[in-house]
């Protein structure tokens, strides 16, 4: 899609809840222009605003031919973490181009006014809502493994080119998750590798495959990810940049829907089959509410917890909740 403003991504891209390849939306960013000269010149412009200090990354053996993931008994990450002023950082990433099995090295996630003061006042995307702090990502030719993430998101190539496999959010049975307790970067990532999937032992995500998106994004490209899309994403290039967004609109204050989950864990999956049936039935209805207002025949004022979520009934919840996990 070429030519997306504000209004459009608003009134036609977000609610479609479809990830949407954004062909040229940051071409006139001076960082992209500079990365159409060379590698060389995209660097130096990053230059102008990077600081001594540390900044984090991760670090992998050749071995791993760029893969970040587990090691083979999916104990421990296959990459080490670690800090580094960021200017030896972009010159390692030159000098390895000459390698044909370099070491793999990414900076990631790091808010740019943190990495980069000045450059998203220079380079700015006014698609995303205002007060959106723009992060950055770091590295050469890795790849990461399929996960999703807990939020909307814009990203941007700045340098190199990108290439993105998605699959939605229903999925996931197909997709066959890593351990919850150990993950790269904080949520679940397949155990899949899309680039060449063991379907004797992964024999589901051949139906995942039908349902898959890819797009390849050449620096200026942007991609918008719906929430909770599932997406791997290969960097194809021996220097990459690419700037992202990350917000949620949902209201401010509500819980996390994470905590929710692990306490059905506990609470609900080891139920009887019958049981779980019934509470599947119970939370359809009056969590995800496909018919509507689950409370909608009963008086306002009898409402209680199903009725409107205001920060008194969210505290009163959260009180009893304490007081059940506390026994």
């Amino acid at each position: 899609m070429t030519g997306v403003d504000r209004r459009r991504f608003e009134a036609e891209v977000r609610p479609a809840a479809r990830p949407v390849v954004l062909r040229g939306i940051a071409r006139d960013w001076p960082a992209v222009v500079a990365a159409g000269e060379s590698a060389e010149a995209g660097v130096g412009y990053l230059k102008r605003f990077s600081r001594p200090a540390p900044v984090p990354a991760i670090l992998g053996e050749p071995g791993i031919a760029g893969r970040f993931f587990y090691t083979p008994d999916l104990k421990a990450l296959n990459f080490v973490r670690g800090q580094t002023p960021l200017d030896p950082f972009l010159d390692r990433l030159l000098r390895d181009r000459a390698h044909a099995e370099p070491y793999a090295m990414a900076i990631q996630s790091v808010p740019l006014p943190e990495l980069l003061p000045g450059f998203a006042e220079a380079n700015g995307c006014a698609l995303v809502p205002d007060g959106v702090v723009p992060r950055m990502w770091l590295g050469n030719a890795i790849r990461v493994a399929t996960h999703y993430d807990l939020m909307e998101n814009v990203g941007v190539v700045v340098l190199g080119r990108r290439r993105f496999t998605l699959f939605p959010p229903e999925q996931i049975a197909n997709l066959y998750m890593g351990p919850l307790e150990l993950t790269p970067a904080g949520t679940p990532v397949s155990l899949v590798d899309p680039d060449a999937p063991d379907l004797e032992r992964f024999p589901r995500f051949a139906a995942a495959l039908r349902t898959a998106q890819s797009a390849t994004l050449e620096p200026g490209d942007g991609i918008y990810i719906p929430f909770h899309w599932w997406h791997a994403v290969e960097s194809l290039e021996p220097v990459n940049a690419f700037v992202n967004y990350w917000w949620n609109p949902a209201p401010v204050g509500l819980g996390n829907p994470y905590d929710v989950l692990l306490h059905a864990l506990v609470a609900i999956a080891a139920l009887p089959a019958d049981q779980r049936a019934a509470y599947r039935a119970v939370f359809d209805h009056l969590v995800f509410r496909p018919d509507g207002a689950p409370a909608a025949h009963l008086p306002d004022d009898v409402k209680g917890v199903l009725g409107p979520l205001d920060p008194g009934t969210a505290a009163r919840i959260r009180a009893t909740l304490v007081d059940s996990l506390g026994r």
